[in-house]
């Protein structure tokens, strides 16, 4: 390992043998964050400055991006191996937050019954509770593994970007900018995302046997989060997590989009972890 800005970089490595590489600062309690789709540890650096002045944080590459290795076949329970791996890296216990897919995959470790974890928080996991929802969900699955197979990388974005209410003109703007380079390097991590979220909608009766206080929430600005008819989905379907989680606690970050403000979110997870 290696210092670097007042943090320590590793990794760990999973059971599979996948390296996992993690940025670690702070001290006290351990968070780890797990981050969504799309994206690498980076998105998540900002929170883990914040969170650092009152516990010890891990931020880590899921597998796949960033520096993580990625050992093939995918399978949810690797992902949560690699969660696994860093709890016990970080002594034997650990918070967890979930942002977005990130969260489902929060939510799944803790219904595995993972060892370690302590409370367990998670922010506008997109599920969607409308009744033709699973058909939709099932087509955009379908149709993403067969241009994966292909090597059709953008035409996956493209596809999922659809899938979350985007334009023709914000596709076209988003492919003059620099996301859409970033976005396809990644873009086979989306079959990832599919497989965690299972069907598209909460499993309830897995979710049921999370015993870990846990905290649901959601935010109300639609600027980031798509059209505003998403805003109320993810408010429907934390609700259903909410709902079907013996200790959970249900929260609005009032005027925060999908990518919420750290240091609100660092204050709000702050009190839930030291309560």
């Amino acid at each position: 390992m290696k210092k670097q800005q007042g943090h320590t970089k590793g990794h760990v490595q999973s059971k599979d043998g996948t390296r996992i590489a993690y940025d670690r600062q702070g001290s006290g309690p351990t968070v780890i964050l797990v981050g969504g789709g799309l994206t690498d540890r980076s998105e998540n650096a900002p929170l883990a400055v914040e969170l650092a002045k009152h516990f010890t944080v891990y931020n880590y590459d899921r597998r796949g991006r960033g520096d993580s290795g990625d050992i093939l076949p995918y399978a949810v329970e690797r992902e949560i191996e690699d969660i696994d791996a860093l709890i016990v890296q970080s002594g034997g216990s650990a918070h967890l937050y979930g942002v977005s897919s990130g969260g489902a995959l929060a939510l799944e470790a803790a219904a595995a019954g993972l060892s370690g974890i302590g409370k367990l928080a998670v922010y506008e996991v997109p599920y969607n509770m409308a009744d033709i929802w699973p058909q939709q969900w099932q087509k955009y699955v379908k149709q993403l593994k067969a241009v994966l197979t292909q090597g059709r990388r953008g035409d996956a974005l493209e596809l999922f970007m659809r899938l979350a209410g985007s334009s023709d003109e914000e596709i076209a703007g988003a492919k003059q900018s620099p996301f859409w380079a970033s976005g396809e390097a990644l873009a086979h991590t989306l079959a990832y995302e599919a497989a965690v979220l299972g069907d598209g909608q909460p499993p309830a009766a897995r979710f049921a046997k999370i015993t870990k206080p846990t905290l649901v929430a959601t935010g109300t600005d639609a600027r980031l989060s798509g059209a505003a008819a998403w805003v109320l989905a993810l408010a429907k379907a934390a609700d259903a997590i909410a709902a079907s989680i013996p200790h959970a606690k249900r929260q609005t970050f009032e005027g925060q989009s999908h990518i919420a403000d750290p240091k609100i979110v660092a204050s709000v997870l702050e009190q839930f972890f030291r309560a």
